[in-house]
């Protein structure tokens, strides 16, 4: 079956039925996988800077709550669809199964431009949303958090908006808050660290020395610019190139993460950065490197492109950069993928340590946060690699089948199927 590659809705479940065919499964227990189990589309009025009211459509997918209540950030992005919430929400239904966490998977969205709103504009927008779908998410049901284009300060007016409607405090509704308001240590660069794990596990089975090792970035926000500082400073990793949505830039030398990161924030782009030279955002994942980071947005990776990649590790901090046409070329041609929500799924897992410390009403310190990150990522490295080459298949084939089966499990239990 060759999928609709502009849908990644359409990737994720045909993702899932290539799992299901692994593991046997029933064509009852199939269907309530490929769907999500709830879904609310609302639209909502919002008044602007100039007076006029602006009406605003925004989703949130519920896909499957068989282990738990359901998890999962909220963007706001003017080219957000419902496929992409559905199909976020079935990887975050893997990815929290993958990690073991009593979770099931969310997502939702609204179609919007922040950069073309005005920090009130965006806040009255923020808790505009949570109205519209406060009575569908809670600590115990369906627990929101940051993705692309919102914030720790989103997260604030969030859950304050919440709170209010319910008349009392529920800091544990939303994750990715501010540490005064019951957020995580260790919680920004959460998704980039566990990813960094993972590389590192990576690294040591294919034997590659991240000491001596190049790496090139696609996508150069969160979760690019901390993956950058920390292959430098965990690994002494050298970066040559890095790209975000107005440019790319390179350097055979190495890039100055620090200088790259400040003109970053200062110019809104990595462009004309002070000792680097342009290059195309193409060529970069095309380079010959060790490390190739993606950490943009889904489907950059086809059958068209695949076999020009020449990296020996492909990190896949962003959701469903590749397609699965690219992912049967990457593994013939041997190089070892981690797969996204494998790779990306430190982001999560703090948030989760974040609802329980909020349970608790008792913080833990960035060490030992960083600590228990690095358990469960290199316990669910390692579940997945030794599912791969039980089975002989590419390693998100194995990380399907490792989550996949544990909701299936979960739902037997439960009587669903």
């Amino acid at each position: 079956m060759v999928t609709n590659n502009n849908n990644p809705f359409h990737i994720a479940q045909q993702q899932i039925r290539t799992c299901a065919d692994i593991l046997g499964l029933d064509a009852g227990t199939r269907e309530v996988l490929l769907r999500p189990m709830r879904e609310f589309h609302v639209n909502f009025p919002v008044r602007m800077d100039d007076g006029i009211t602006r009406l605003f459509e925004g989703y949130r997918v519920q896909y499957n709550d068989a282990k738990g209540p359901t998890k999962g950030g909220i963007r706001f992005h003017p080219d957000e669809t419902i496929d992409t919430v559905r199909a976020l929400a079935a990887w975050m239904t893997w990815k929290c199964s993958l990690l073991d966490l009593p979770l099931g998977g969310g997502k939702g969205g609204v179609v919007c431009n922040p950069k073309e709103l005005s920090l009130h504009e965006l806040e009255r927008v923020s808790r505009a949303y949570i109205r519209a779908v406060g009575q569908f998410i809670s600590p115990t049901k369906d627990i929101p958090a940051p993705d692309v284009y919102t914030n720790p300060q989103i997260m604030a007016w969030m859950v304050d908006e919440y709170s209010s409607i319910v008349g009392n405090n529920q800091f544990g509704v939303i994750t990715g808050k501010p540490l005064a308001l019951g957020g995580s240590p260790g919680r920004a660069d959460a998704t980039a660290r566990g990813g960094m794990f993972t590389l590192r596990e990576a690294a040591r089975e294919i034997g590659l020395d991240l000491s001596k090792a190049t790496m090139a970035i696609q996508g150069y926000g969160n979760a690019g610019c901390y993956a950058a500082s920390l292959a430098e400073s965990m690994f002494g990793s050298k970066i040559v190139a890095v790209c975000d949505s107005k440019g790319a830039v390179g350097c055979k030398d190495g890039i100055c993460v620090p200088k790259l990161t400040q003109h970053k924030q200062e110019c809104a782009s990595v462009a004309n950065c002070a000792g680097t030279e342009d290059v195309s955002s193409q060529s970069l994942m095309e380079m010959d490197v060790d490390v190739l980071v993606l950490a943009a947005l889904e489907g950059v990776l086809t059958e068209r492109n695949a076999d020009k990649v020449k990296a020996k590790i492909l990190v896949e901090l962003a959701n469903g950069p590749t397609t699965p046409e690219a992912d049967e070329i990457l593994y013939r041609k041997g190089i070892h993928v981690i797969p996204d929500f494998l790779c990306n799924a430190g982001g999560v897992t703090v948030s989760y340590f974040e609802m329980v410390q909020n349970a608790y009403m008792y913080y833990w310190d960035e060490k030992e946060v960083h600590e228990k990150l690095d358990t469960r990522m290199t316990r669910a490295y390692h579940e997945v690699l030794d599912t791969s080459k039980k089975f002989k298949i590419n390693m998100r084939k194995a990380a399907y089948v490792v989550a996949v089966e544990r909701v299936v499990e979960a739902m037997k239990l439960r009587g669903w199927v």
